[in-house]
Parts: structure tokens; sequence; C-alpha cells
């Protein structure tokens, strides 16, 4: 069966989330968005693991669901058309700062737990080595070589995935902090990392422009830190729902089952180009070298991007590289899209009436913004937001690319566009 995945989040026990993302709001917004594996976030964090143990069921086959009194408590929440199965997976995120040859790296790692008894055998390890009480997102003074080792005796079939591998200040590629390929950062036990997380601000094709990342499966998950973020990124798996599955299709070096992923535009990412944000300066890679990486109003260094890392550490060209790459489609989440078309907030009322409408009417959100009929959009939607979702998936957007941790900003029209299609709002007459 094909199913999405979004295995990178968080709980309400890591700084500066949600108080949303219990397991019931997952629970709810997985069948709302159209994801059917869930990470739950912070399984080493002390509540969130209580939790877990409290309100999961163990299916038996490395995933677990949600017992139905609790799932009760926000079905409200989920239109009955929309009423699906969600299952869980045991995961955490976990910072390392700490030194290697020389330097201060700063690296980000996922691990995928396949049962409590494995988690546990990690915590008694770790806490041993930094507080895991703090923040759902430990920061660890160790090696992430040595995580690794310790993860893979808890569990020969955890899997760990470095995250966002380009992000520059908190990631195994990232110019700030990182190395310059997998193996300098795991050594000799690089032979068990099986996949890597592309990050926001790039997409396969950008990773596959380095020969050294072809060992490694590339997989895209939502980094969310509120429900409403979940599944923005994911990765579509096409094998029967179970760790052990999903854990083939990413160990197997063909990657049977791994079907693609669901990326942002890598533009809208928060680190695509190079910048200064306070100094309101953006720029390309050439444009960086021009000025010897130094911002032109304050005389700093630049905070350089992922496009520009990419192209330093790269060996192909783009043409090769694009032959590579498993099926992917860049999105923007129906909110932003909606939003766009009708030009205001996208938490605002009328955004969320056509929102529901659509959830209720046409499909999850995946399914309307991938492959729902655009006729069925304009009917329920209006013709502007169906217009808009047949731009997004034909890549006819105009963005400003993100850079320095400030998002690119896309837009599907102009303020002309929009006046034409005005009067064919939802509710307006035909």
């Amino acid at each position: 069966m094909k199913f999405y995945a979004d295995l990178h989040i968080h709980s309400p026990n890591s700084r500066a989330t949600s108080s949303q993302l219990s397991l019931e709001y997952l629970h709810a917004f997985g069948q709302i968005k159209g994801i059917q594996v869930i990470g739950t976030g912070d399984c080493l964090h002390p509540a969130r693991l209580a939790e877990c143990r409290e309100k999961l069921k163990d299916e038996q086959n490395g995933l677990f669901s949600l017992k139905k009194k609790f799932a009760a408590e926000t079905g409200d929440l989920v239109p009955e058309s929309r009423s699906g199965d969600v299952q869980f997976m045991l995961t955490v995120e976990i910072s390392g700062i700490y030194k290697k040859t020389g330097r201060v790296r700063k690296v980000h790692n996922v691990i995928c737990f396949p049962s409590f008894d494995a988690v546990e055998k990690a915590r008694t390890r770790l806490e041993k080595i930094g507080n895991l009480n703090a923040d759902g997102r430990p920061i660890l003074g160790l090696d992430s070589r040595d995580l690794l080792e310790i993860a893979l005796e808890a569990d020969p079939e955890i899997i760990l995935i470095p995250a966002h591998i380009w992000t520059p200040w908190f990631s195994v590629l990232g110019s700030k902090s990182g190395f310059d390929s997998i193996g300098e950062c795991f050594g000799d036990l690089t032979k068990n990392i099986y996949a890597v997380e592309t990050g926001l601000s790039s997409d396969p094709a950008m990773n596959r422009r380095l020969s050294s990342l072809d060992p490694f499966a590339l997989v895209s998950f939502s980094d969310a830190h509120s429900p409403s973020k979940l599944g923005r990124e994911c990765t579509a798996f096409d094998t029967e729902l179970s760790y052990g599955a999903i854990y083939k299709s990413l160990a197997d070096g063909k990657n049977p089952g791994l079907a693609g992923t669901i990326e942002f535009f890598p533009e809208e990412g928060k680190y695509h180009v190079d910048g200064h944000r306070k100094c309101g300066v953006r720029f390309t890679p050439r444009e960086t070298i021009r000025v010897k990486g130094l911002c032109p109003v304050c005389g700093r260094s630049l905070t350089v991007g992922v496009l520009s890392r990419v192209e330093k550490l790269s060996d192909r060209e783009e043409t090769a590289a694009r032959r590579r790459v498993k099926p992917y489609t860049s999105l923007i989440p129906l909110r932003e899209v909606i939003a766009d078309a009708l030009d205001c907030g996208p938490e605002t009322q009328s955004v969320t009436k056509v929102y529901e409408r659509l959830i209720a009417e046409v499909g999850n959100e995946l399914s309307i913004l991938l492959d729902a009929p655009i006729m069925d959009i304009a009917r329920m939607g209006g013709d502007i937001v169906a217009e808009a979702i047949r731009r997004m998936r034909k890549g006819e957007v105009q963005i400003n690319p993100g850079f320095d941790g400030a998002f690119g900003t896309i837009e599907l029209f102009t303020e002309t566009e929009r006046k034409t299609f005005k009067s064919r709002r939802p509710g307006a007459p035909p």
C-alpha cells in the first residue's frame, strides 16, 4: 500500500512549540492532512514518553495506534469523510554540540525506534551524558558517531537520519558548523546511515549533485512545531504498514518501497540563498563571492545558505543529478495557497471556511494539492483557488527566496489577476 510518513516532529516538551502537539491532535491532523505514519517526537523526554505509554497501543509491527478513548477527544476536528487509520513511530531529534577535528560541530539527528524497550535502553545510556528532562530535543555534548553507536546498541534496527542536512547552523553539512561529507561525521559507522533529510531549503535534485550522497536515500519530513505544519514535507512509501518495511525501504541500497517525497519549493525555505536578515541583504552564490562573503551594509559575514553550500560541494551538473532522483513533488501548504488566492492571511476566517469546505467535500490536504480534479476544487473552493492549485502543480510560481532564517515568499497571482477572479470567489454568482 502507498502511504505518507512524517517522522520529524516535536511535542509541547520542546522549546518554541505549540501546546497542541499532543498525540490526540496529531492523530486528528494526520487524517486531515493525509499522513498515515507520524513520529511521536521527543520520545526521550520523560513527559512525552509517559504520554506515549499511556495513550498508544502496540500494533506488534513496530508502530503504535492511538487508543480509541483518546482519539475520541479530537474526533470532532475530523470530518467523517476524512476518517482514517493513523499510526505512530517512536522518534526523537537530538542536538549534538561537540568539538571534532579542531572545530565546534552542531549537528541535529532524528532517531526512530522500533519499541519502547529500545527507547528505554537508549535513555539509560544518554541520561548519563546529558539532561534529557530540560528539552524534548535534548542538547548533548556527544559526537554524532558515538550517538549512532549508542542507538545501535539499544537496537540494531534503529534508524538514525541526519536532519535537514544543509541548514547552516545545525546540520551535518551546514556551512557554519558541519562537515563536508557524511563520512567525516560518522566515520566507521557511516554504513549504518541509510537516509538523510533534505530539509525545507533543498530538494532531491540539489542533493543528487553530490556523488558522496549517492549511498543514502533522500527523505523529507516537516520538522513540525505545531500540528498545522504536519506534512508540509513528507515521504511516500509503497509497502506494508510496519516499522520493518520502512526500515527495509531505507536500509536496502535499492530502496524498495521508497516511492518519493513531498517537498517545499526549496526557495521558500529559510536558508535557501545567502544573506544578512538584519541588513535586508539577500544574495545569490555569485553575488556572495563578489563581496567576499561580507555584508556590504555592516561588514559582517553573510549567512551562507543551502544553494551556495551545494554549489561548493557538488561534483555533478544539474541535468545529470535530475536523472538520479526518485519522484518528488514541490507543494505549497493548502492554507497558504488559499490565502494567496484570496489575498488575506492563512489563519483568517475567510481562508478557514474555504479550507474546511475543501477538506470535508474534496479530500485530505495532500490529495487536494496533488491530484484532486480541478473542477471539484473549483466547485467547492471557487475558481481562483482552483487556478492557484493548478499553477502550483505546474510550478507556475514567483518566489522571493528565503535567507538567513527568513522564509521565502511565494506569489501565485498578480493583483490584476486577483481582480479578474474576484467576482468568482466562493458564494459569488457564477
